[in-house]
């Protein structure tokens, strides 16, 4: 019996593999991801994996959640990857098939091989989802907003009035939820000392200081900034094909929502925050072109937010320019 189980994740269904002693894959396909699945699962590990087994998944926006609490709760030790380190893995393996079965099989074969690497979830605290719920929710209406402004500078008169209704709506939900944000992190002594510790950093304000929490939940759980970074898809790549072959990248395998909204503070930041202001000089006189710089600047912001909350200590300028 297998002590790890794979398992790939969509919205609505999900797919179950273990690796056998022969070499060979045991898989089941397209359960649903609700109550109905978690039962055949269930009984399908009741079968064929051991007590208390691994179960290994993706981090997959909200979609992997529900699965992960139930069987959390079975008493199933749970491992919620990086999608970062499943993608190195497949093209480790040199994976040229993508489907959701031979990704099941791919993170069971990763678990498999990386027994004594992989690190125990555990459901984050009920706090730290309303937040993701409620950041989720502010960038939604902001997108909104924007649609609607956008719509507004082309439409023809007789629909102008309507815009405007629909504008004045969004921006006063807007309002009401950057203050149910800003109450709620005030009302949790742990979220607000995390808050206060981000906001110290020069190009982080209280908006962002939210994104991070909520995103990275406890950023403390990550080993490193290097793994925040590889979180956010922001860790670097190398091209190793094509015309640009040679050249280093952004992974983009990470929270897009992260690096969308560490853009403006990242721009901010090199002008205002001395440690990042220095780095930008620094490559810019290596010649690195701007979109680099930014990227670079993304991620050294997030490497001093790392630093803030591990140490406790709030944003000290000179000790961040000393260590370069």
């Amino acid at each position: 019996m297998s002590s790890i189980v794979g398992i790939d994740i969509a919205k609505h269904s999900f797919d179950i593999a273990t690796l056998q002693a022969n070499g060979k894959y045991r898989s089941k396909a397209k359960l649903i991801n609700a109550a109905e699945g978690f039962q055949v699962l269930q009984e399908w590990l009741n079968k064929h994996s051991e007590p208390g087994a691994w179960i290994v998944m993706e981090a997959t926006g909200t979609y992997h959640e529900a699965l992960a609490e139930h069987f959390y709760a079975l008493g199933y030790r749970i491992c919620v990857m990086n999608p970062a380190q499943i993608a190195y893995y497949a093209r480790s393996q040199l994976q040229r098939v993508k489907t959701d079965q031979v990704d099941a099989k791919l993170i069971a074969s990763y678990g498999e091989h990386h027994q004594d690497e992989l690190r125990a979830w555990q459901p984050e605290p009920a706090a730290i989802r309303r937040l993701r719920a409620l950041v989720r929710r502010l960038q939604d209406l902001k997108e909104i907003e924007q649609m609607e402004r956008n719509r507004l500078g082309v439409a023809d008169a007789s629909v102008q009035e309507s815009i405007h209704s629909v504008l004045q709506r969004v921006e006063e939900q807007i309002a009401e939820t950057l203050k149910t944000i800003r109450d709620h992190i005030d009302d949790d002594p742990d979220l607000r000392g995390k808050r206060d510790l981000l906001t110290s950093i020069d190009g982080i304000g209280e908006q962002t200081a939210a994104l991070l929490l909520a995103e990275l939940g406890d950023p403390l759980q990550f080993e490193s900034a290097r793994a925040i970074t590889a979180f956010a898809g922001l860790n670097p790549k190398l091209q190793d094909s094509g015309k640009h072959k040679g050249h280093v990248r952004i992974s983009r395998v990470g929270s897009a929502r992260l690096r969308a909204g560490l853009y403006m503070p990242a721009i901010t930041s090199m002008t205002h925050n001395p440690a990042i202001n220095a780095l930008a000089q620094r490559l810019r006189a290596r010649g690195k072109a701007g979109k680099q710089i930014v990227c670079a600047a993304m991620r050294k912001l997030l490497h001093i937010a790392y630093g803030v909350l591990k140490s406790g200590q709030p944003f000290d300028a000179q000790l961040a320019l000393a260590r370069g």
